[in-house]
């Protein structure tokens, strides 16, 4: 893991050898489930490492100073193979992390990931974000809000806004030009309780590609009838 390793430093992360370690292990597990469980395309060792992991990490680069505090509630909507979520609960143990995934093979995975890494204070949510976001002890429940290529942003603050808490952020990570995007969810930012704080570009060297994080802060609480019913938020976005 000495490309991530020297790669983490560009974030002001200082990998300790146990935490690489677990990274390797996390590679090794990844492409041995990846062979029954579609996991991911990205299977090369030093592009997994920069792609998925070191990717994940640039998330810091938006958390609060207190991300390494106890009491930081974080979840990942569409975690897929635990991205961003177990590589920040890696080297920030202390969060607590919920991951929400709606494919069961994939939460088996992450069930495993946790039971084999022993690590504490992670809960794996297997629904879809519009029901699981219905549920009293996720609803406006979280500090964070996380997701990483899982939907366009007009449809993905629809998705994920519902979880996080007034006076919370929701972070989305994203590439290439979105400039559009962010327009065009300009108005359900709005509607759902959040304001566009901040759209911070991503510069690291082993990270060509353009990639950025767009941070909204939740000014007020999301409607109740928000979100609307599975499928719906992809289908037809808010205008």
């Amino acid at each position: 893991m000495e490309t991530l390793k020297s790669a983490a430093k560009e974030l002001g992360l200082e990998l300790s050898p146990a935490q690489l370690e677990q990274f390797a292990s996390y590679y090794q597990e990844l492409i041995d489930w990846n062979q029954r469980v579609n996991l991911t395309a990205v299977t090369a060792y030093e592009e997994v490492q920069l792609k998925h992991f070191l990717d994940s990490l640039t998330v810091v680069l938006a958390l609060p100073a207190q991300a390494t505090g106890k009491n930081l509630r974080i979840i990942d909507v569409g975690t897929g193979a635990g991205l961003p979520g177990i590589p920040l609960k890696i080297v920030f143990p202390s969060i607590e992390l919920t991951l929400l995934e709606a494919t069961s093979k994939k939460a088996a995975f992450l069930r495993h990931i946790v039971q084999e890494f022993g690590l504490d204070d992670v809960e794996i949510v297997v629904g879809r974000a519009e029901e699981v976001a219905r549920e009293p002890q996720y609803r406006e429940k979280f500090d964070i809000v996380l997701s990483r290529a899982v939907a366009a942003l007009p449809t993905l603050v629809e998705l994920a806004l519902p979880f996080c808490a007034v006076g919370g952020s929701f972070i989305a990570q994203k590439k290439g030009d979105i400039d559009d995007e962010i327009s065009r969810a300009g108005r359900a930012i709005g509607i759902l309780g959040g304001s566009l704080r901040e759209v911070r570009r991503v510069a690291l060297s082993s990270l060509p590609d353009e990639r950025c994080l767009v941070i909204i802060d939740k000014l007020s609480p999301t409607p109740e009838n928000y979100p609307r019913r599975p499928g719906i938020p992809a289908k037809r976005p808010l205008p």
